[in-house]
């Protein structure tokens, strides 16, 4: 730990300068998130020094490490123990080709919350992180949480880091519950249209089936074939219950199984955003939209076609920057929010607010903690909110 003492070291003298003259700073780590934000603003504080396993139980499935560590390396770990972080926190890698990209690290992982496909299934980042180190905007190291699940008086602030972009502090090692692989896993696949599949979600969401990922796509990939409505579903759990599963489903939708490696790579594909739906499509006014909806919530009034992910809750679609107005609506009136994931003009989405704003409490709420961590507004300006 020697190595990460003096990169601890290091990084609070550079947080302690910064709040003596005033200077942004933006907290990285591999950078593989930088496209994910409202903007990139102040000098770049890097994280990547914080990195190695600091205890690791495998038999308490408790794992805690600096967070400058690589994400492949904390998942490669618990894969040589049987182990994973179940809700498949997405790397990126292939955003960005800008110098000095790095791997995805686990304090990005913590710092943006994202999920991928198992996230209705399991839970999301907060519901896994039991603990962490962090440091403030006065330079002081703080310890929130453990490495038991409990509850506690006040903020979880442990959690609330979790999707806060660093503009609370710096994140410096965390401790996560892991879960063991599951013993079996199938994959179906059935040729529906868009109401007919998130129909069928909502009845099997309402049964005992070890329902784990889901992914509806229109695919039009391949212009040597027709395109086809598609719904994926994962199954995951004892093998017992999987195979049953596919039996019941098989037997009420005329379907097919995949081939389990094939249906493997597939998931890597759309859990880091690879599947040929996120590849831009042609014009520079092109955004890729995120719509958090409820997940009974039917096909949506729009004009573009989505890849549906979440069992229904998560909607994914390329429409022109200037359609937010029309995007929030139909997010609203489905019980969600819609976010602007990716634009290619960032700046001219950036410039009227990324992410959709919060009511007046919640504001208040965030304001008040931003102050009270980061009192002098130092770490990521403006990445979470225009004028945050």
């Amino acid at each position: 730990m020697h190595t990460f003492d003096h990169a601890l070291t290091h990084v609070t003298d550079r947080i302690q300068a910064a709040r003596a003259d005033g200077t942004p700073l933006r907290i990285r780590g591999g950078g593989s998130k930088d496209f994910y934000g409202q903007s990139l603003q102040g000098e770049v504080l890097d994280s990547t020094g914080l990195n190695g396993v600091v205890s690791y139980e495998p038999s308490e499935l408790v794992v805690t490490v600096g967070a400058g560590t690589p994400l492949a390396e904390l998942e490669a770990l618990l894969a040589q123990h049987g182990q994973c972080l179940p809700f498949e926190p997405p790397h990126f890698g292939w955003c960005g080709t800008g110098t000095g990209q790095g791997p995805a690290t686990v304090g990005g992982m913590v710092a943006s919350g994202l999920a991928g496909p198992a996230r209705a299934g399991v839970g999301g980042v907060r519901d896994y992180v039991l603990g962490l180190h962090m440091l403030n905007g006065r330079g002081e190291h703080l310890v929130f949480g453990g490495q038991v699940m409990k509850n506690v008086a006040g903020y979880d602030v442990s959690r609330l880091m979790v999707g806060a972009m660093g503009t609370l502090g710096l994140i410096t090692e965390v401790s996560l519950k892991v879960l063991p692989v599951a013993p079996a896993e199938a994959t179906l696949v059935f040729e529906l249209d868009q109401a007919a599949a998130l129909e069928q979600l909502h009845r099997w969401g309402g049964q005992p089936l070890p329902l784990n990922a889901s992914c509806w796509v229109h695919d039009d990939s391949d212009p040597a074939v027709p395109a086809r409505d598609l719904l994926f579903v994962r199954l995951r759990g004892a093998v017992a219950a999987v195979e049953a599963a596919c039996h019941t489903l098989l037997k009420e939708v005329n379907g097919s199984r995949m081939d389990t490696a094939q249906a493997a790579a597939d998931w890597g594909l759309c859990r880091n955003q690879q599947l040929p739906f996120f590849a831009a499509p042609r014009g520079d006014d092109m955004a890729l939209w995120r719509l958090s909806v409820a997940p009974t919530a039917p096909v949506l009034p729009l004009p573009w076609a989505p890849l549906v992910e979440w069992h229904g809750a998560l909607r994914w679609l390329w429409a022109p920057a200037d359609a937010a107005q029309q995007l929030q609506a139909a997010a609203r009136e489905a019980g969600g929010f819609a976010t602007n994931f990716i634009a290619a003009r960032a700046h001219s989405i950036r410039a009227r607010g990324r992410f959709p704003s919060q009511n007046a409490a919640e504001m208040a709420t965030m304001r008040r903690l931003k102050a009270s961590f980061d009192p002098q507004g130092i770490f990521n300006p403006g990445r979470l909110f225009a004028d945050m």
